[in-house]
This record gives C-alpha cells, structure tokens and sequence, in this order.
C-alpha cells in the first residue's frame, strides 16, 4: 500500500523538487550574469559539466537497455540542443540581465500554456471541451496567456515587503534598478519561452523513440556544448578573457546550472514525461515563480511590483 502511494506521488515530488532547484539557479545566474560573466560561456560550461556529470551514471546504468542510434534520433536530438542550449538559454540569460530572476521566472509561467497549445495542435493533447478537466485546462491557458499579457505592458507600483533589504550583497544598486531594457528583456524571455515549450513537445516525442533518459540528456548535453562553443568563438571573437572563471560565482553558476539546471533537470523531464507528458510536466513552472519571487525579495533585495504580484494570484 505504501510501495503503491509513493509511486503515484512520485511523479509529483520529483517536479516539485525540481522547481526549487531550477529557482536557484534563476537567482546564481542572475547574480553572475549582472556582475559581468558573459552568458554565451557560462551556456558553454553549463552543459559542458551537465555532459560531464551524467556520462559516467548513463554510460554503466543504462549500457544494456540504451537503444541504438539512428539518424532520425540525432536530428531530434540536435533540434533539442538548438531549441534548449542555443535559443532559451541565450534569450532567458539575456533577459534576465535585463530585468531580474524574479521577472523571468514569472514570464516563463507561460511555458505550461504554450506547451498545451502546441500539444493540441500535434495531436499529443486532446481537448474534450464537455470534460471539467479539459475546461479546466483551457481556462487556465487564457488565465496564463493573460498574466504575461499583463506583466508585459503594466508593472505598476512597487510593494514595500517587509523582509525585503533595502540593498543587496550581492547586486549593486544600478543593477537592482536598472529598467532601461526591460520592453527588450520581456521579448527575449517571451521568444525563449517559446523555444522551451517546443523542447518540451520534441523531448516527448523523442524519448519514446530513445527511451533511455540519461543518455538523452548526455547527448542533448553534449551538442548543447558543441554549439555553444562555436556561437561563443563567434560573439566573443574579440574578448578571449571571457573564458576565465574565478572562485565566486563565476565558478558557482556553471557548476550549479550545469548540474542541477541541465544534467539532472532534463533527465527528471524524460523520466516523468514518459508517463505523465509534456503538460504535467510544464504545470509545475508557477510554484518556481513563487520561490524566486521569494527568495529575489530576501537575498538579492528585488522590489515586487503590484504587476507580478497580479500574475501570482492567477495561479
């Protein structure tokens, strides 16, 4: 009886505790990216040590049920590290620079919506508009949609909360407030939230044609970095320093986005995603929200502004 009610739980444990890992790496990478790393090597070290961390565990456990590789199999897999690797990490980065941990996490609540959008499009979702839970589905999308419709365009008046520091350690004041970019940051979250979604659809689709989850996440890890490295050696042609990591958070964000963002992340989506799809798996995004708006407001002094808190209360 216990065995049984662990299994049906454990699905719903796995996302939520990966939802407090993906928030800590929104607030390290927000600190790192504002004090001047460039996110184009700190993609490139991210998956690099993601690849580096799973090959060993994907290699002995899953050597005698990995499938064979196919042609069909690597083009998923390297439309995966286009879609994860080079669009969402490059626009998410760059839009959190531009406006704060808190803000992206709370766009990227739009992930489960669009996800849903696309799934019925691809028929991997049906709707049966006569069904609560399909009613439910559907006003939660528009509920969604709207949220980031009013984050968007209206940030309103900042909320004074009481835990919230009135300066950070880790950020300086110009950081904190800086606001000059924040219209362009928002695109870059919205397009990069677009391109995650669709990794979401592709990962379904490709794990039960490659069902062994560590290996995909090796492989999606692995041409992540390839990728990276070479649209790095492209942008930073001029700027060989950016390749130097220091012990601070320089060293911290890759290691930590690396292991728990990438490696384990993206082996957690497969494992769930075979039983439950791609829309369980994206439902969870809001409670990230929560814990980043939270924990901005407490170590990085990040303001709530009335705006976000309105996106919060739709969910």
């Amino acid at each position: 009886m216990l065995e049984l009610a662990f299994r049906k739980a454990k699905p719903y444990l796995l996302m939520v505790a990966l939802q407090w890992g993906t928030a800590g790496m929104y607030l390290i990478s927000e600190v790192t990216l504002k004090q001047g790393m460039s996110r184009f090597t700190l993609i490139v070290y991210r998956n690099a040590i993601a690849a580096l961390t799973i090959a060993p565990f994907a290699f002995f456990l899953e050597r005698k049920i990995r499938p064979k590789m196919t042609i069909s199999i690597f083009m998923k897999i390297l439309v995966l590290a286009v879609l994860e690797p080079i669009l969402d990490q490059n626009l998410t980065y760059l839009g959190m620079k531009l406006t704060s941990a808190s803000f992206a996490s709370a766009i990227m609540n739009a992930v489960p919506a669009v996800t849903f959008a696309i799934a019925i499009l691809l028929r991997l979702e049906h709707v049966k508009i006569r069904e609560v839970r399909s009613q439910a589905k559907v006003i939660g999308t528009l509920v969604t949609f709207s949220g980031a419709l009013v984050m968007t365009v209206y940030k309103g008046p900042i909320i004074d909360l009481f835990w919230t520091p009135k300066s950070s350690h880790f950020l300086h004041d110009d950081h904190v407030s800086n606001e000059k970019h924040w219209l362009t940051g928002t695109i870059c979250l919205l397009v990069g939230c677009s391109a995650w979604s669709c990794f979401f659809i592709v990962q379904s689709i490709t794990v039960t044609k490659y069902p062994a989850e560590l290996s995909l996440a090796l492989w999606i890890c692995l041409m992540g970095t390839i990728l990276s490295a070479a649209v790095t050696l492209v942008a930073e042609h001029n700027h060989p320093g950016v390749w130097s990591l220091g012990w601070d958070s320089r060293l911290l964000a890759p290691l930590y986005s690396g292991i728990i963002g990438s490696g384990i992340t993206y082996y957690v989506q497969g494992l769930v995603m075979k039983t439950r799809g791609p829309v369980f798996v994206t439902a969870f995004n809001p409670l990230c929200m929560i814990i980043v708006a939270v924990l901005s407001s407490f170590i990085l002094a990040e303001k709530l502004h009335l705006g976000r808190a309105m996106r919060s209360c739709c969910y």
